[in-house]
């Protein structure tokens, strides 16, 4: 079962990863859960916070002004 869509656009660095990791506790074991993030810093360094943590993370598109990544619980 998804989670949905976490919208972290206008979020600053590090408070993203920080909303995230909280977001992916309440998640079990593989279940997927959408991010949305700024370019810039945040699409930089959520993304290597999230592996450096043991979470599978893919980039599932960029849009004009963010992109969205794809998390999947791991650990």
């Amino acid at each position: 079962m998804d989670v949905g869509i976490l919208d972290l656009r206008g979020t600053r660095c590090p408070l993203n990863f920080v909303k995230t990791r909280l977001q992916l506790e309440r998640m079990e074991v593989g279940q997927r859960l959408e991010v949305w993030l700024d370019h810039g810093e945040p699409e930089e360094q959520v993304p290597r916070s999230l592996r450096l943590d043991g979470q599978e993370v893919g980039v599932l598109g960029s849009n004009p002004g963010y992109v969205r990544f794809e998390v999947v619980r791991r650990v």
